[in-house]
């Protein structure tokens, strides 16, 4: 039975990552084909020389670090205060929204902000990108973080506040340095989701806001380039170092 499920681990395993593994490969071949030519770097030195890639990059970069931070804080706090004051309807409205399909979010995120625009006389653009990040990140960052405030339970606050502590201050002093490993590992997986994300980014964008996967999927629909696959694994080696640090961190 061990032997079965070793194998089984293993070929599960091989068909996740390997496609992955092949496309990394073949980031180092000189062809533009899928015939192995020779060992090159010369398609990740097309991806550092692309304006257009580079520029996509940055936006990417911004808009899930202010999306990461406005997230993090306030899904922590959305967290705590339903750990205190529990509700079914809200936790189940948290999880509506992570099944809800990425196609609806966008177009209802759309159709807000084209009301809301228009009495404010505005334009979609980076800024729309963040709102729209922050909140679909949102409900993750508040399951994390609440099944970190699970594993510590009521009774440290209630000790700090019995020897003279108020609220606030139990909140501060005890239950947040004891939240610290859940909230990195929350705000490392809202700035993967939202560096990752394509469907709602393309409906809320302006013209300046274009990120890499929107880039990346405009390349694909022209045909194949390597240049995308030397932008996936990079993107993947990155990422894959994140979620590491993640587990750690939440194990710790």
């Amino acid at each position: 039975m061990k032997r079965w499920l070793a194998v089984y681990a293993v070929a599960f395993y091989a068909f996740l990552h390997l496609p992955l593994l092949t496309l990394a490969a073949f980031s180092f071949n000189a062809s533009r084909f899928t015939v192995w030519d020779h060992f090159s770097f010369v398609w990740y030195r097309a991806v550092f020389h692309d304006p257009q890639i580079l520029e996509a990059t940055w936006n990417s970069v911004v808009i899930a670090v202010w999306a990461t931070a406005i997230s993090t804080v306030v899904g922590t706090l959305c967290a705590y205060g339903l750990w205190k004051r529990g509700s079914r309807l809200l936790t189940g409205g948290l999880y509506l929204s992570l099944v809800t399909p990425e196609i609806v979010t966008g177009i209802a995120l759309l159709a807000l902000f084209q009301w809301a625009f228009r009495w404010l006389h505005w334009q979609l653009g980076i800024y729309t990108v963040i709102l729209a990040h922050v909140a679909f990140s949102i409900s993750y960052v508040v399951i994390v973080v609440s099944a970190r405030l699970r594993t510590i339970g009521p009774t440290l606050e209630e000790a700090a506040m019995d020897l003279g502590a108020n609220e606030w201050q139990a909140f501060l002093r005890v239950t947040l340095p004891a939240l610290v490993p859940g909230i990195i590992a929350a705000a490392l997986l809202a700035l993967t989701v939202s560096f990752d994300d394509y469907v709602i980014t393309s409906m809320v964008a302006g013209v300046d806001s274009e990120t890499l996967p929107m880039v990346v999927y405009a390349m694909a629909r022209r045909g194949a380039s390597p240049v995308i696959n030397a932008i996936s694994a990079l993107v993947t080696l990155f990422f894959g170092i994140l979620i590491l640090i993640s587990e750690k961190v939440r194990e710790a």
